[in-house]
């Protein structure tokens, strides 16, 4: 088999001279590598230029504001073989990672996907709990610990890419677990590989997860995922709200009620996060109460920036979806 591994990047050079390295120095070497840069303003399109011109294998595509999806896109089209590797900028392979994937592929041809494992880079004391507060626990499945399925570990068929019309191009996140989705209902065959891991890394402050999040938010709303996420954290505080509605008839006192019952929520579901991750990520009670003091306030980090990307959401895009609809409706009449 031949593959052809496919990288969206854009402003990644902190992060693709380590990514390229890796990928160039694995096991089982990638056929090419195609990278779409998708309107970098930083180094990122010379670093890549630099491997083009001392290894063939290197192709860079370059494009402006190219959102994921598309720079994915843009790079299976061009890619010529069979096999679609997908990896992400910011994000490390393993030395095996690529020849586990195949080993799992050439195992049985009726397979169509193969997914790997991922892990979460905890190289500080924040990262750990972020780690612990948002990034799904892996199960355990056949002696291995099995995280998600994860697009940026991943080794496709073209069919399969190009069968469900590849990744849609108009979500900045989201696109590719309705990519995944798309390419499970089709009915292609998927498994899973755990030997096949690649490193990703986590925001590293609370600002900068905030801002991630507004993000995942807004189009987690745009891809209609918003029950996964949303949902419930929208129905937590619309309670917080109706308790906190007393207090402006009974007077302020009451308002400490609903203050009083958020605090203990955040305490709750951290301690719920301890215990989900106690295999992951095993402690002491000392640095688990630690743990406890950051995970509170970022659970609460999280929570508003789920709030805030809705708003964005509501406020933005429902508000231009809507003049279009009137515009359209105008033009058609």
């Amino acid at each position: 088999m031949r593959i052809s591994v496919v990288v969206p990047v854009r402003n990644e050079e902190a992060s693709v001279r380590e990514l390229l390295d890796s990928l160039l120095n694995q096991t089982r070497l990638p056929d090419e590598i195609v990278i779409t840069d998708g309107g970098s303003t930083d180094r990122t399109t010379q670093i890549i230029k630099e491997y083009t011109q001392k290894a063939v294998t290197v192709t860079l595509i370059r494009t402006d504001e190219a959102l994921p999806g598309r720079g994915r896109n843009l790079a299976a089209r061009s890619a010529r073989f069979e096999w679609l590797g997908f990896i992400d900028g910011g994000i490390r392979p393993a030395k095996n990672w690529l020849e586990a994937l195949a080993m799992r592929a050439e195992q049985d041809e009726s397979i169509d996907v193969v997914y790997g494992s991922w892990e979460p880079v905890t190289d500080t004391f924040f990262k750990e709990c972020a780690a612990i507060a948002y990034v799904p626990p892996p199960i355990e499945q056949g002696g291995f610990r099995i995280r998600p399925r994860f697009i940026a570990s991943s080794l496709i068929r073209r069919d399969a890419w190009r069968a469900v019309e590849g990744f849609p191009e108009n979500l900045r996140s989201g696109e590719d677990l309705i990519f995944m989705n798309r390419v499970e209902a089709a009915g292609f065959r998927f498994v899973f590989e755990p030997l096949a891991v690649v490193y990703w890394s986590i925001r590293p402050t609370f600002g900068a997860t905030f801002a991630r999040f507004v993000v995942y938010s807004r189009n987690n709303i745009r891809a209609g995922l918003w029950r996964q996420w949303q949902a419930a954290i929208l129905t937590r505080y619309f309670l917080l709200v109706a308790l906190a509605l007393p207090g402006l008839l009974l007077g302020p006192f009451w308002l400490w009620l609903p203050l009083l019952y958020w605090m203990l929520m955040l305490l709750a579901r951290g301690l719920t996060a301890l215990r989900r991750n106690r295999f992951c990520y095993p402690a002491p009670t000392g640095r688990n109460l630690k743990r406890l003091i950051v995970l509170a306030p970022l659970i609460a980090t999280l929570d508003a920036a789920a709030i805030v990307g809705t708003v964005q959401w509501l406020v933005m895009d429902s508000y231009r979806w809507s003049n279009k609809a009137v515009a359209e409706a105008g033009d058609g009449a």
